[in-house]
């Protein structure tokens, strides 16, 4: 069920709302009960037959859970290293056996048929949730493991499709804390206000740059310099803004009911380096890499080699876990590279005391966004093949290619521009104009703007269970107003208005 449609606006939302507080008006534990069935609904919309699958994960890993809290000694370790690799079994059976196979045939010159296995819905994400729960009960950190919790937290409908990855700490209290089961105005007011600047985001920006980028992605045989780079962009905006407003959407839903999800985009696209790219991009996935794989594999305690030797592991990993192809992997591969690159630069840099003024700012990051947008050129790309080609386009070796209808609007222009190099071909103005519009748009919008907490900053409640930003200028600063009011109802009618036929969020594939 996508929350961009009407059957979870208009049916699905107000229904598990309004039974969830009336139940909690008599019992908390039969709230929460509902609030976990009406989870399992969400999910089985899609496939009831994967409801068994979500069910014997949490069952499972719940009771490993349990082992391992009551274990002592050695036996601690084996219940803990049984039930991760049991988790990572399934995982590797559903989304990567393919891939495994397709590699032995590659490797070996053998010709074993693909399985073609259905990828479960979600599977990354409630199986990594489960990892980092069953290590913290290793670690001792688990201090509330009731079973109805728990199965909430797993499958609890804002974040089981998409994310963020939850840790228990955060959340499992919240669902023991009598204030989650109070029906509260301020947090539906503020809450609906997320949710609507979210949908806004998937609606009105990202579906509509997703043609312009499928477009060059899948049929367009035209790559010079405008026309690349055009394309990469908007692929690159729209991923920002669907993933950054199917994470605004969870956070809102969630506040209505009254429990309080994580950030998970800071802006990233500001970032100043690659490094800070990871701390403001998928913020809570970033936060699992670092303390369940990065740490665990030395960190930077084991001098610089093996540092950069971690890091790269971690991104590859991390890669992978987006999805099973060569793609993700080389994606994977190229961050592990730039943050290798941005931690030795540092290093140097600290070391001859370099100075890092304004310009050196907006160098660094200029630099930084070209390389993100290099890296999503083969997340996107169907082949390597067509990745090169791209990035061929990209770096300008096709040619500066404009539309000739583009040509004929120039007048005197036109000539010193062709003396300049520049090429006008036959067909795709319309295409070529409107692709750069939405981008302009997306970009004025994502560079521009403050984000969502930092219009809702005035509220704790809407920062998430992260640390709060820096606040927008007092005019762009959300209030219970009329004006605010006016503003949110337009930003619903038109994105209302917009979902004759809902797409599917991008990350709902990983």
């Amino acid at each position: 069920m996508l929350f961009n449609s009407f059957t979870f606006l208009f049916l699905f939302l107000p229904v598990t709302a309004i039974g969830y507080f009336l139940l909690a008006r008599r019992s908390h534990v039969q709230a929460a009960g509902w609030l976990a069935l009406a989870s399992l609904t969400f999910y089985g919309w899609w496939s009831y037959y994967y409801i068994p699958l979500l069910l014997g994960s949490i069952v499972f890993n719940y009771w490993m859970g349990q082992r391992i809290g009551h274990a002592a000694g050695p036996a601690r370790k084996r219940w803990l290293t049984a039930a991760v690799a049991t988790d990572l079994g399934l995982l590797a059976y559903y989304k990567y056996a393919d891939f495994f196979i397709s590699g032995a045939n590659w490797l070996a010159h053998a010709d074993i048929p693909l399985l073609h296995v259905v990828l479960p819905i979600g599977i990354s994400f409630f199986t990594f949730t489960q990892i980092a729960y069953l290590v913290d009960t290793y670690q001792g950190k688990v201090k509330e493991a009731r079973f109805l919790h728990y199965v909430l937290f797993i499958t609890y409908f804002p974040h089981l499709i998409a994310g963020p990855v939850l840790h228990h700490a955060e959340m499992m209290p919240q669902f023991d804390k009598p204030a989650s089961y109070r029906f509260s105005f301020q947090n539906v007011a503020v809450g609906l206000s997320i949710f609507a600047i979210g949908l806004a985001k998937k609606v009105l920006i990202a579906d509509n740059l997703a043609p312009h980028a499928n477009f060059l992605f899948d049929k367009a045989d035209i790559f010079s310099l405008a026309n690349a780079w055009g394309g990469v962009l908007a692929y690159a905006f729209q991923l920002y803004f669907d993933f950054s407003g199917y994470s605004d959407m969870a956070i809102g839903i969630s506040l209505m009911f009254g429990i309080r999800l994580p950030l998970n985009f800071d802006s990233p696209y500001k970032a100043a380096n690659i490094v800070d790219f990871w701390r403001r991009w998928h913020m809570t996935l970033s936060r699992f890499l670092r303390d369940y794989l990065y740490v665990p594999l030395g960190g930077n305690r084991k001098g610089p080699v093996r540092r950069y030797v971690n890091l790269l592991a971690t991104m590859l990993l991390g890669g992978l876990w987006h999805g099973a192809g060569m793609n993700f992997v080389i994606w994977g591969a190229l961050h592990g590279i730039y943050l290798v690159i941005n931690h030795g630069w540092n290093a140097v840099a600290d070391r001859l005391r370099l100075p890092r003024g304004r310009a050196w700012a907006v160098f660094s990051w200029a630099l930084t966004f070209a390389a993100v947008c290099v890296a999503w050129v083969f997340f996107r790309a169907t082949s390597f093949d067509k990745a090169m080609t791209i990035l061929h386009g990209m770096a300008g070796l096709d040619g500066i290619g404009l539309p000739a209808s583009i040509g004929q609007q120039l007048g005197p222009l036109k000539a010193l521009l062709e003396q300049w190099g520049v090429t006008f071909y036959l067909g795709g103005g319309s295409r070529f104009l409107e692709t750069w519009q939405w981008v302009v748009i997306g970009g004025f919008i994502a560079f521009c703007l403050p984000n969502t907490q930092q219009i809702m900053g005035r509220y704790e409640a809407a920062l998430g269970t992260m640390a709060g930003p820096r606040l927008a200028a007092g005019w762009q600063l959300w209030q219970p107003s009329r004006r605010w009011s006016f503003y949110i109802g337009a930003i619903l009618l038109g994105s209302l208005l917009s979902l004759s036929r809902p797409a599917e969020f991008l990350y709902f594939q990983f």
